[in-house]
This record gives structure tokens, sequence and C-alpha cells, in this order.
């Protein structure tokens, strides 16, 4: 769970946009996720076959006409293989539309804390930039292997909004992978923005 905490200052923050090659790995991850997507696409289409294949059959041959009675059974398929495709794509498909955003810039610091109450079961805790008033520009939850201790550390700091913290002192967090493999299958669902 990210908390959007932006304010008038975020306008006037340093910003640069996505390079190539990180909007590549982002796009990448996007078609990935489209191959496995095709078998709810495929689904989709015999539904839809079968759902009008059945209502022409039904209009045009009169032996045949209570066969509409069945034609619903089939569109509540097709309905359904559609919102798993939708399901399936608009993660990614809303992380590569992100990528247009800016990636913002703060010399300020980086903020861990533990899992509270209100985390997620499978939680190691939270991560934020702080301006350098210490004010909390952005926060995300984190998904790692171990807990986050408290802790506040002075850093420069890259961030997008929507994915989280990119480099910290110009280290790489692990956001973005240096290299998917093809198709981006296999790569974990969920990371922490923490360095490892």
């Amino acid at each position: 769970m990210k908390q959007r905490l932006f304010d008038r200052r975020t306008r006037q923050l340093a910003h640069r946009a996505w390079t190539e090659k990180e909007r590549l790995i982002v796009w990448r991850g996007l078609t990935g996720r489209f191959a496995i997507a095709i078998e709810p696409l495929l689904g989709l289409a015999f539904m839809i076959f079968l759902t009008v294949g059945i209502i022409y059959r039904a209009n045009h041959v009169p032996s045949d006409h209570d066969l509409i009675k069945i034609a619903w059974i089939f569109a509540l398929g097709a309905v359904c293989f559609l919102g798993y495709f939708i399901a399936v794509l608009v993660a990614p498909f809303v992380a590569y539309v992100q990528t247009f955003k800016p990636i913002y810039i703060v010399d300020g610091y980086v903020r861990y804390r533990e899992p509270d109450p209100t985390s997620e079961i499978d939680s190691t805790g939270y991560i934020a930039t702080l301006f350098e008033d210490r004010s909390v520009a952005c926060e995300w939850e984190c998904f790692g292997r171990k807990p986050l201790p408290n802790v506040t550390i002075p850093a420069l700091v890259e961030f997008s909004e929507y994915a989280g913290i990119h480099k910290i002192d110009g280290k790489s967090t692990g956001l973005l992978p240096e290299e998917l493999p093809p198709l981006a299958i296999g790569i974990a669902p969920r990371k922490g923005t923490h360095p490892q």
C-alpha cells in the first residue's frame, strides 16, 4: 500500500524523465504479462464464438430455436474470461503508463520503519522518502525477506510516486532489475524497495 503524501512542494522538486532502458524494462514486464494473458484472450474468443454461433443457429434453424436458452451460459463464460484478461494486464499496464511521469530527486532522508497493525500480513515494513525538513514526500509498504528496522538515514533519493525508490545515493535498490528473463517470466511478483 502506497501512501500518497505529496504536497505543493512536489511540483518544485528536481526531477528527470525515465530513461529508455528503464522504460524498456517495464515494457518487457508488460509484454511478458501479455504472453500469460493469451490464455484468457483465447478463452474469450472461443466463448464469444460459441455464443454468437448458438444465437445465429437458434435464429436461422427453426428446429434449433430452443438453443437460445443456453447462449447466456457461454456469454457469462466470455465475461469471466474478459475479467481474467483485464485482471492479468491491469497492473503492468498501469506501471508502464507511470513511466511517462517524472522520477523525483530529493536530497533528504530515507526512513525505514517496521510493520504496524494496518500492514498487510506479508509486509516487512515501510520505506519513505523524506524532505530535508523530515516531512514525508511519499511512503510505500515493503515486501521482502526480513523486517525493516526503525531507522532514518540522510540520502540522495530518486523515486517515482507509483513504483517507489529507484536509487539511494546513486545505488540501485533493485526496484528495476538490470535484466529480465525472456518475457519477464519467473520474476518475483512483489519486491521490497530497500536494498538487500
